[in-house]
């Protein structure tokens, strides 16, 4: 079995070996060298639903491929991609398919509604969609007029828009029957994706994603290993998106859970022994609140990557101890960030709590103040980012992109630090500091110590609107179950280890945090419910 730091190494983007092939530009072309190199491999497994090999997978997207040229898309026409979630092997055929043939991908969430979607089929000026079950005649309904038609891949292999002013055509007819590999030319500046932001406010924007910016992970000579990369992101966000080819970038196999499970999950770990794992926050806790954790075989795991959102240091600490000889790591990136991404050595996170590790190279980071002004290492200012290369852009909203890339800088709206070593700690989102009586507050700061109450499994803060001091302290606090626990007793475990102005004072006990499709917490939900609910 290859060690932490042989994962560590293929995911920093090791150069292919010398005399390798000249790396192609597409994935979609290293999915057929695969397919030559390891026909008979499993390429994906999707948990409960099935399994298809490289040879499988390859063939299948040529053959949609071929369809989608042959009934008019042309290189760069934009092709949606809106499949249920069960419906993995198709999507990831689709998703493929819409590069090979030379088009750009839309990636869009099965649980949106169709006012959401007719606005970001519009947005994009998709002239193919790819979808199933009921999303297709949803989406017949809200079709614009640059839309041609609309492949139903459903499993059942039926097309379900009857008298649809777009034409709907069956999944296994609109196939072409030859399954040769082929690649409509693409160069690296040419569109590969539009990824539509999740967000937690406004309108969702479009991230265009080249071919040459869409992964750090080197392309060349084929490699397999037999290693598994377990995830449960949904297929449509940046994280989805990534773990469609970087597994096979890495020689490892894919393995989805279309709905993340713990107890499923913990079931697949032991039966299929990935090396490497994705989480977000919010299944980690559901793992670490599960009877089974403790006492589940997770030694096969090398890489443990959580990311989409800050994770409590006891949290993280957890996991690491149960995965001793891996990489546990609080993985910091954004979808406009691209392939800019940290690295934390293994150990590190431990003795760095709250660190989500150093910037790997290219890509540079600093800390600064309001005024734009560097800040010296332990300092609290906003995080930007320099990454070489193509910038990942807002599609047709230049306004949005000369907000967000201002002089080569990401501005990323994020609030951190950096320390005497280079690495990294988020504290939250600019709009999370909660500003009390004139004095600041983030919110990251006081989760992280309440989280730790042997009663609590989740908590979010967020500042409540108050008459004199401007804003108080609210927390939102999702217990243990089987656990109680008092306002008066969380109030009095906060002031044991915050300053008295942090600690909250209004307090709400709820089942469940509102989440976004990328697991982030939505804040302006819980501002919203203050004014609903009186606080305990």
């Amino acid at each position: 079995m290859r060690s932490a730091k042989d994962w560590s190494d293929r995911a920093e983007g090791v150069e292919p070996e010398q005399g390798a092939e000249t790396p192609p530009v597409t994935q979609a072309e290293q999915l057929h060298r695969m397919a030559l190199a390891f026909p008979n491999e499993t390429a994906y497994v999707v948990v409960d639903q099935g399994r298809m090999t490289y040879a499988e997978w390859d063939a299948g997207v040529s053959r949609l491929a071929r369809g989608l040229i042959a009934s008019g898309v042309a290189p760069g026409d934009r092709v949606g991609v809106h499949l249920s979630h069960e419906n993995a092997l198709r999507w990831m055929t689709g998703y493929a398919a819409a590069h090979r043939a030379g088009g750009v991908a839309v990636p869009m969430n099965p649980r949106l509604a169709p006012l959401e979607i007719a606005h970001m089929l519009e947005h994009s000026a998709a002239t193919a969609l790819i979808a199933d079950g009921p999303l297709v005649a949803q989406d017949a309904g809200v079709a614009p007029k640059t839309l041609s038609f609309i492949v139903d891949a459903s499993r059942e292999g039926l097309a379900g828009a009857d008298g649809a002013s777009v034409p709907v055509l069956a999944w296994d007819q609109f196939l072409d029957d030859d399954a040769s590999a082929f690649q409509v030319p693409r160069t690296d500046d040419d569109l590969a994706d539009i990824l539509y932001t999740s967000g937690t406010t406004g309108r969702p924007k479009g991230v265009a994603v080249h071919h040459g910016a869409h992964s750090m992970i080197k392309m060349g000579k084929p490699v397999f290993t037999g290693g598994g990369w377990l995830h449960a992101s949904p297929m449509y966000t940046f994280a989805g998106v990534s773990s469609v080819f970087n597994p096979m970038l890495l020689g490892l196999t894919g393995i989805y859970q279309p709905r993340f499970d713990a107890t499923r999950w913990l079931e697949v770990v032991e039966e299929l022994r990935p090396v490497a794992v994705f989480l977000v926050p919010a299944m980690a806790h559901l793992l670490l609140e599960h009877p089974r954790f403790e006492g589940a075989d997770l030694s096969s795991v090398m890489m443990c990557s959580v990311g989409s959102a800050p994770l409590s240091p006891s949290v993280l600490e957890r996991l690491q101890n149960r995965m001793p000889h891996a990489v546990v790591s609080n993985n910091y990136g954004m979808t406009e960030a691209g392939t800019a991404y940290c690295l934390m050595p293994q150990g590190e996170a431990v003795k760095r709590p709250g660190s989500v590790g150093k910037m790997a190279g290219p890509a540079t980071v600093k800390i600064v103040d309001s005024e734009g002004n560097e800040l010296p290492p332990g300092e609290v200012g906003e995080v930007r980012l320099h990454i070489p290369g193509r910038h990942r852009v807002y599609y047709n909203d230049p306004e949005a992109t000369a907000a967000m890339w201002v002089d080569g800088w990401l501005h990323t709206g994020d609030l951190g630090k950096l320390d005497e070593d280079g690495y990294l700690y988020i504290v939250g989102r600019d709009k999370d500091v909660i500003i009390r009586g004139g004095n600041n507050i983030h919110a990251l700061d006081v989760e992280n110590v309440m989280v730790t109450h042997p009663a609590v499994s989740e908590v979010a803060i967020v500042g409540a609107p108050h008459a004199v001091l401007g804003e108080d302290v609210a927390a939102f606090v999702v217990l243990r179950q089987g656990a109680t626990a008092t306002p008066e007793e969380l109030r009095e475990f906060g002031l044991s280890q915050l300053a008295d102005y942090k600690v909250p004072r209004h307090w709400y006990f709820v089942d469940e945090l509102p989440r976004n499709a990328t697991g982030k917490v939505v804040k302006k939900e819980l501002r919203a419910r203050l004014e609903e609910a009186p606080a305990s």
